[in-house]
């Protein structure tokens, strides 16, 4: 499957878009932008959640239950913990970050008012073991505790500009522009950028079917994910629906035997548990139709908004279809015509399952 233009044009904006956990409106108002040409129903619920509703032809009958397929607005990125007298941030995690994930880079402040640039700093290598967070750099071994945002501002000048404890730092425009590899695309944030796209691929190409369309559909696109999944456990304590699929960036790692090709990764398992066991079926013959190959893995590492959903006991049945992604959670790479690929399985995945 080659790429479509319009999907990358997409792609990109949401990858310059900042949506760190709980502050994910420059996402959100592009994925409402998109959604509202092909549902019947967009709102945004009292979550942040974005919903998408696609009607069925024939929705009427019990078995007909409604499926909701979730992807998520959210990065992973990091918040204040609190303000120097200099004007230094100390910062911790939000999600699953490492500081190795961003590396000595430019950050955005996201204050209350307006943005600050700053730069996310491990101090410098030139230092021994006489200087505690150098020897950290030294070794390899850094921690949140040897990492603080250079501001050059006074404190007195960061809480005019609305910088507090639990103000989003996250990384710099300057750095969020995709980058060519070959036949693949590299950026921060493909998780969940990508998914995303072809969520919304998928609700495009299931309006020109609906007739074949028995149950309807939600499109939720959800906040938090990275950190609690506060987004998808209240989206699916309110939408309707008994079946719930998680659209995701999947490792590409030699322990989990899959690889970075076009071919959707269908996830029998992770950390929350193993997810149903007929949606699995259905997502990897859903692919096969499709001419592709699917790979089935058990991502023992890794959770999902429908894990999670399942483990709470909200959703009778789960499963997770994943974009094959290098460097998860880091400088990620996907190929070409894998956002279609993924696309084309949930599209073909909906109307079976409606169809059956």
């Amino acid at each position: 499957m080659q790429p479509n233009p319009t999907t990358l044009a997409l792609l990109e904006e949401l990858l310059m878009a900042r949506g760190p956990g709980g502050q994910e409106q420059e996402v959100r108002d592009i994925c409402l932008r998109e959604l509202k040409p092909h549902c019947d129903e967009t709102w945004v619920d009292p979550a942040g959640n974005v919903v998408g509703l696609i009607k069925g032809a024939r929705p009427t009958a019990r078995s007909n239950s409604p499926i909701r397929i979730m992807a998520h607005l959210d990065e992973i990125a990091m918040l204040v913990k609190r303000i120097e007298p200099d004007g230094t941030l100390r910062v911790v995690a939000l999600g699953g970050a490492n500081p190795i994930n961003f590396g000595v880079c430019p950050v955005d402040i996201l204050g209350d008012r307006d943005f600050i640039p700053g730069v996310l700093s491990f101090g410098s290598m030139h230092s021994t073991g006489e200087t505690h967070q150098g020897a950290d750099v030294l070794s390899g071994n850094v921690n949140w505790g040897d990492v603080h945002v250079i501001t050059r501002c006074s404190s007195e000048q960061l809480q005019a500009h609305g910088v507090r404890p639990g103000t989003r730092v996250v990384l710099s425009q300057h750095w969020r522009q995709p980058f060519r590899v070959g036949d693949a695309l590299a950026a921060h944030f493909l998780d969940d950028r990508a998914p995303m796209v072809a969520s919304i691929q998928a609700a495009t190409l299931l309006v020109a079917r609906r007739q074949e369309l028995a149950r309807d559909v939600y499109f939720a696109f959800t906040t938090q994910e990275e950190e609690s999944n506060a987004g998808a456990l209240y989206a699916a304590s309110h939408l309707p629906g008994d079946v719930t699929v998680a659209v995701e960036v999947g490792p590409v790692v030699a322990e989990y035997a899959t690889r970075l090709s076009i071919d959707p990764i269908i996830n029998t398992g992770d950390q929350n548990g193993c997810y149903s066991r007929d949606v699995v079926d259905q997502l990897y013959q859903a692919g096969k139709r499709c001419g592709l190959t699917p790979q089935l893995a058990l991502l023992v590492d890794f959770a999902s908004d429908a894990s999670a959903i399942m483990s709470s006991g909200i959703s009778a049945q789960g499963g997770c279809i994943a974009i094959p992604t290098e460097n998860t959670h880091g400088y990620e790479l996907i190929v070409d015509g894998s956002i279609e690929a993924c696309a084309a399985t949930l599209l073909e995945f909906l109307l079976d399952r409606a169809g059956g």
